[in-house]
C-alpha cells in the first residue's frame, strides 16, 4: 500500500484550529506561573510606603545636632511623613543625612537613603525645627506705618525659626522706626517689619568718621544719596574724592578702612 499523504492545502488558506487538550492547558498554566515567579525574584516587588518610625528618632537627633551651638534656647523637632503614594523597595539599612543647602531651622528636610538593598533609593522626610527664645512682640494692635514706642512692645518667648527673617530682640533697635505692616497683639516683630531709618537726605552735609586701631579721623562731605540705615551711601569729600560708608546716626557716616 502507498503511504497516505496529508491533504493538500490551497496556498493562502489557514490551517483548521483544534481545541487544545486539558493536559496542554495545564502545562501552559504551569509554565506561565513559573515565568511569573522567576520575574518576581529577579526584580523586587515594590512595598507599601516605608514606615519612618524606626529612624524618625535618628532624623530628629540629626536636626538637633544643627542647633547644638544655640545656648539657652529651647529646641523642638517634629518629623513629618513621607508621601503615602510613594513606593519604596525593601532596604536593610537606611541612613538619615542633612542635604546640602538645608539647615536645622524652621521647615526643612532630612534625607533618607538606602545603603543596603536590591534597589538604592533616596527620599526626603519633612522636618520642622522650632527654636524658642526671648524676642519682641506687639503689646497692642499696631497699624502699618506706626512709629514704634517702647510701650508698644513687650518681650515674650517666640519661635525664632518660624520665619526666615530674624526676630528683633533689642527694643532700642525698634523704637522710633515705622512699621511696614500691621501687627496683632502677641505677634513677633521681625526685621522686615521695620522700615529703615533715614539719617539724612541727599545733598546734606554729613560728618565722616574713619576709625582704626588706636586712631580716629573725622571730616565732612556731601551726601550723594539718602542715608538709610544698613545701606551703603556715597559721599563727596571737600577735596572732591568719592568715599563710601554706612550711615551711623544723624548726619553721620562711618567709613570702612
Amino acid at each position: 500500500m502507498k503511504p497516505e499523504h496529508p491533504p493538500l492545502r490551497h496556498p493562502g488558506t489557514r490551517p483548521a484550529w483544534t481545541r487544545p487538550g486539558l493536559s496542554t492547558l495545564r502545562g501552559l498554566a504551569g509554565g506561565l506561573w513559573m515565568l511569573a515567579t522567576a520575574c518576581s525574584a529577579a526584580s523586587p516587588r515594590a512595598e507599601d510606603p516605608i514606615d519612618v518610625t524606626p529612624f524618625a528618632e535618628q532624623a530628629r537627633a540629626l536636626a538637633l545636632q544643627g542647633t547644638a551651638k544655640l545656648q539657652g534656647l529651647r529646641v523642638e523637632v517634629e518629623t513629618g511623613r513621607l508621601d503615602p503614594r510613594l513606593k519604596l523597595a525593601p532596604c536593610a539599612r537606611i541612613e538619615p543625612y542633612l542635604p546640602p543647602g538645608f539647615k536645622a531651622w524652621g521647615a526643612t528636610r532630612v534625607g533618607l537613603r538606602c545603603l543596603e538593598g536590591p534597589t538604592r533609593w533616596n527620599v526626603y522626610l519633612p522636618v520642622t525645627v522650632r527654636v524658642f527664645g526671648p524676642a519682641l512682640v506687639a503689646a497692642t494692635v499696631l497699624p502699618a506705618g506706626s512709629v514704634l514706642a517702647e510701650t508698644d512692645l513687650r518681650v515674650e518667648e517666640v519661635d525664632l525659626a518660624a520665619q526666615v527673617q530674624p526676630a528683633v530682640a533689642d527694643v532700642m533697635a525698634a523704637v522710633g522706626r515705622p512699621l511696614t505692616v500691621a501687627l496683632k497683639p502677641g505677634e513677633s516683630l521681625r526685621q522686615h517689619h521695620l522700615r529703615a531709618r533715614q539719617w539724612f537726605a541727599a545733598g546734606e552735609t554729613v560728618k565722616l568718621i574713619a576709625r582704626g586701631p588706636g586712631f580716629a579721623v573725622e571730616g565732612e562731605g556731601l551726601a550723594m544719596a539718602p542715608g538709610l540705615e544698613g545701606q551703603t551711601v556715597r559721599v563727596r569729600t571737600e577735596s572732591g574724592r568719592i568715599v563710601s560708608g554706612l550711615p551711623a546716626g544723624e548726619r553721620r557716616v562711618e567709613l570702612s578702612l
